[in-house]
């Protein structure tokens, strides 16, 4: 339906699963925070594993859904999520659910943003020119590798790298594949670490979630960026050849 014709109803509707997704984020930032933690996933890990191996299939969707509805309401404890994807199933398959249910989630961020604000603000962003249009126009020129840096960069909020696409006229598909792709390092990385809690558990300590900032880590995190971001700087070099 276009903007002529959208009445305030539907347009009232589109805001919609964008305010869900806002209230259930803040309810679930003070109800769930101690049932998302690593306190909570060392007290019930015995279970946890006991419930696995007698229903395997089950425990791992059942994992990859409410890994997906942490990531889409972007409730508290998604890095949580991942170290238990590596603890319950290792670093295979658990890399691989992990990476699927955040891709997931983030995509329904993304559409929900997509739908509620995002396609009037990239046409005015069209209509406007400016600042806003530049902006708009240097992300499409440079698309691929600007998403991929958004999520390869660990500086980058999860949520934040969800709903900028939205607002500025990413394709869905595109959207997905350098979500899917872009955040594999990192999910690989605290999955693994995941897959290592057996142990942590034993000594009674806590793992080290500051590893992903670690040298050994952090180079080839930053290596990929820098792959990423070399289209971006051979264009700006052209054009200043040419100019």
């Amino acid at each position: 339906m276009s903007d002529a014709t959208e009445t305030p109803e539907t347009g009232a509707l589109r805001h919609v699963p964008l305010i869900a997704i806002l209230l259930v984020a803040i309810v679930g930032a003070f109800t769930l925070r101690d049932y998302l933690s690593f306190d909570a996933l060392a007290e019930h890990r015995e279970a946890l594993i006991a419930f696995r191996d007698a229903h395997y299939l089950l425990t791992a969707l059942g994992f990859m859904a409410v890994y997906i509805l942490i990531v889409a309401f972007s409730l508290p404890g998604a890095t949580i999520a991942t170290l238990t994807g590596g603890f319950l199933f290792g670093l295979f398959p658990g890399a691989l659910l992990n990476i699927t249910g955040a891709t997931i989630g983030a995509t329904a961020i993304f559409l929900a943003a997509r739908w509620g604000m995002g396609a009037k603000l990239a046409a005015k962003m069209d209509a406007s020119g400016g600042m806003a249009g530049h902006l708009k126009d240097a992300i499409r020129e440079n698309e691929l590798s600007v998403l991929f840096l958004i999520r390869l960069v660990p500086a980058v909020p999860f949520v934040v790298a969800n709903i900028i696409p939205a607002l500025v006229g990413v394709s869905l598909s595109r959207f997905v594949f350098t979500t899917f792709f872009g955040i594999i390092p990192g999910g690989v990385v605290y999955t693994w670490v995941g897959a290592g809690l057996g142990e942590v558990f034993a000594r009674g300590e806590t793992p080290n979630l500051g590893i992903i900032f670690e040298p050994q880590i952090l180079g080839p995190i930053l290596g990929l960026c820098a792959l990423a971001a070399l289209p971006i700087v051979i264009k700006a070099i052209r054009r200043k050849k040419d100019i």
